[in-house]
């Protein structure tokens, strides 16, 4: 069986060497000018301190948004171990400096060959590995299970999507799964396809998910007020976290609205920070006047739109608002955090592309804290319902709210479990 297993990560590694010139490309454009490239090939310094060492790796934004109570909790409790943040993209190392700053390291992940791999984990020599969500890599799992590195994933999930990939090459994941100490899965399903994959039930439980855990900043309420009084009395929705194809979708929506309310304002969050200018183009196009949160433009009662081109400014829109679209859901990308806009007690809205969060999106419906429309029209119909009835609106965002409030509790299990691993490693 071993061996099987070690001739499946040996085809893999082969086909990544194959490979490599249009991996690196991929990855060339994830970089920031405070790290080295070499990072890819797992040149990071050696360690240097004497404090033990935590790894977490959130390969983009959503995982980094999902792990950021965890980070925090590990910080507080931890502060005797040096905690290493790692991420796969630009935007979640962004992220990740914004909200920490030097209170951690961050490096870029290097990519999964043997080599970088096995240089990465020997120049880290972390006590504990965790892994937020799923993002697996072979040689990384088989380099800390080299090291007796104990590997944790939090918030573990597998959608139908990865699960079948997985199973497509079994040998692989059963190598990999094997070498993880502990999957904290966020639904039973979720524990359910970690254990088909072959990962023991022993060592798999469920916890719920993080982003239930949701910790919002003190400053949080002030900020969101200073921007509501600086946008004026009228009626304010956010469509936080679009993609291509939904900015057309929410416009329909938005001019739908304005019918009705003349003076409505839409704040455009598009999910990605290249897309900011094109955005804001699309919105021209359509003779709306555009104003820009990273430029201070504060909008007069003409303008139609605020566009949210800002890292990290999100949960201060949705703070900020009357209604929430949640994007990535009416395109099949998978829906992102609807939990955020829930937990701050604004009415929460989405498509029906939930796959990333189909036990929160139907926790959600069951609690009637969400609306699910189907295409921009839609969302202009349930849009002015809302508006309409102002009670109605705010029994949706307190059903949200108190559904966030009763599933808190994945965040302490899994720093009971962290925690004994450290101990049990120190």
């Amino acid at each position: 069986m071993a061996s099987r297993h070690g001739l499946a990560r040996l085809a893999y590694s082969g086909v990544l060497y194959l490979a490599a010139p249009l991996i690196w490309r991929l990855v060339w454009r994830e970089s920031a000018p405070t790290h080295p490239r070499g990072e890819r090939l797992g040149l990071i310094p050696r360690r240097t301190d004497a404090r033990p060492r935590i790894w977490l790796h959130a390969a983009s934004l959503g995982e980094v948004v999902t792990a950021t109570p965890l980070i925090r909790a590990l910080l507080a409790q931890h502060a005797d171990h040096a905690l290493v943040i790692t991420t796969m993209t630009a935007t979640g190392a962004e992220r990740i400096e914004t909200l920490f700053g030097d209170a951690v390291r961050h490096h870029f992940l290097p990519l999964d060959f043997p080599g970088a791999a096995r240089r990465f984990v020997e120049r880290l020599q972390p006590a504990l590995a965790i892994i937020a969500e799923t993002e697996l890599w072979p040689n990384l799992l088989h380099a800390c299970a080299t090291r007796g590195v104990p590997v944790v994933i939090a918030n573990g999930r597998l959608s139908l999507g990865a699960f079948a990939t997985y199973r497509r090459f079994a040998a692989l994941s059963r190598d990999m799964l094997e070498s993880v100490a502990w999957v904290g899965a966020k639904s039973g399903e979720d524990a359910g396809r970690f254990r088909a994959l072959g990962c023991p039930a022993a060592r798999t439980a469920v916890t719920g998910a993080l982003k239930f855990d949701i910790q919002l900043d003190d400053s949080l309420e002030s900020e969101s007020e200073r921007l509501r009084t600086s946008w004026g009395e009228r009626p304010v929705w956010v469509a936080g976290s679009t993609h291509p194809g939904e900015d057309e979708a929410v416009l329909v929506a938005h001019a739908r609205l304005r019918e009705r309310y003349p003076d409505a304002l839409l704040v455009l969050v598009p999910r990605h920070p290249q897309r900011f200018d094109a955005v804001a183009e699309v919105c021209r196009a359509r003779g709306l006047v555009v104003a820009r949160h990273s430029r201070g433009e504060v909008p007069e009662p003409d303008t139609a739109i605020v566009l949210g081109d800002t890292m990290g400014d999100l949960m201060r829109f949705y703070g900020a608002a009357d209604v929430a679209f949640v994007g990535g859901s009416l395109v099949p990308v998978g829906g992102h955090n609807l939990l955020e806009p829930a937990a701050l007690g604004v009415a929460v809205v989405s498509g029906p592309y939930l796959d990333n969060l189909r036990e929160i999106a139907d926790t959600l419906a069951e609690a009637d804290a969400r609306r699910e429309i189907v295409d921009g029209s839609a969302l202009g119909e349930v849009l002015i319902t809302l508006f309409d009835a102002p009670e109605e609106r705010q029994r949706l965002g307190a059903a949200g709210r108190a559904v966030v409030e009763a599933n808190r509790g994945a965040l302490a299990a899994t720093l009971e479990k962290v925690s004994a691993y450290l101990r049990s490693n120190a």
